[in-house]
C-alpha cells in the first residue's frame, strides 16, 4: 500500500491518520488536501470532515522507526489556522454569540460550573430579544446549544441558559401564580386549568403545591399543549 485517503476533523487529524496506517514519518510521504473540514451552518447542519491523500515517496524501511509527534508543516499549519479548539463548553459558546450576531446583538457568555451541570449567563444590552416571551427564546436556545455542545463531548453535557437573572425571577412569577391559583380552587370548589407550559416551568407548579394540604396538582394533554391542572384533594 502506498497511497491512502483519510478523513478527521481537521486536517492534521486526517494526515496523522495516514502516517500510522502507512506506518512512516511525515517526511516520507506527499499529501495533499482533497477537502477542507466546514463546521456548517451554526455548527449544526452541513459539517465537513477533513479528507487528504497520503502517499509515499520512496518504499519505507524494513523495520520502520518509531514516529515521533512532529510540527505541522507551513501548509499544514496555514490550513489549520482559526479552527477552533473542540471544547465542548467553548464550542457551544461561540455558537450563542454568533446567534446573538445574527440578530444584531454584542453580548458576553459567562460560564459558570455546578453539580449538575454548567449555567451559561449571558450579559449585554437588549436581552429581552434572547429572552423572548416568558422565556420561550432562551428556552430554545437552551435546547439547541446543549446539542451543539454534546456533538464535542463524549459525554453528555448539560447547560441552563440565563440572562438578566431571567430563570430566578421567572420561578419566582411562577410560584405566586400556583399560590394565586390554588387560593381560587379553595374559594370557588373548581379545578383550575393553566395555560400550556414547557416541563420545567410544570415542575415549579408541581413542586410549589406538592405539600398544600387542601391542593393537588396533576398534568393533562400532551405536548407542547401539556397543562397544569389545580384541584381540591
Amino acid at each position: 500500500m502506498t497511497t491512502v485517503i483519510t478523513s478527521g476533523k481537521t486536517v492534521e487529524d486526517a494526515v496523522n491518520q495516514g502516517l500510522a496506517e502507512l506506518g512512516v514519518s511525515r517526511d516520507k510521504v506527499e499529501i495533499q488536501v482533497l477537502e477542507q473540514p466546514s463546521k456548517g451552518f451554526l455548527g449544526l447542519f452541513g459539517v465537513k470532515a477533513a479528507k487528504v491523500e497520503v502517499k509515499l515517496l520512496s518504499v519505507p524501511e524494513a523495520v520502520p522507526q518509531p514516529i515521533k509527534p512532529a510540527t505541522p508543516e507551513p501548509e499544514i499549519e496555514a490550513l489549520l489556522e482559526g479552527v477552533a479548539v473542540h471544547n465542548p463548553y467553548e464550542e457551544a459558546a461561540a455558537f450563542l454569540k454568533e446567534v446573538a450576531a445574527g440578530m444584531g446583538l454584542d453580548v458576553e457568555v459567562h460560564i459558570k460550573k455546578q453539580r449538575d451541570g454548567h449555567i451559561f449567563n449571558i450579559s449585554g444590552e437588549d436581552l429581552g430579544m434572547i429572552i423572548g416571551r416568558r422565556g420561550q427564546t432562551l428556552d430554545a436556545l437552551q435546547y439547541l446549544t446543549n446539542i451543539v455542545a454534546n456533538r464535542y463531548s463524549e459525554s453528555f453535557v448539560r447547560i441552563v441558559l440565563d440572562a438578566e437573572n431571567f430563570r430566578q425571577r421567572r420561578r419566582k412569577t411562577l410560584e405566586d401564580l400556583a399560590e394565586r391559583l390554588a387560593g381560587q380552587a379553595i374559594r370557588t370548589g373548581k379545578e383550575v386549568v393553566l395555560e400550556p407550559m414547557p416541563p420545567l416551568e410544570r415542575k415549579v407548579i408541581h413542586a410549589k403545591l406538592q405539600n398544600h394540604p387542601q391542593i393537588k396538582t396533576l398534568s393533562k394533554g400532551e405536548e407542547p399543549n401539556r397543562r397544569v391542572v389545580i384541584t381540591l384533594k
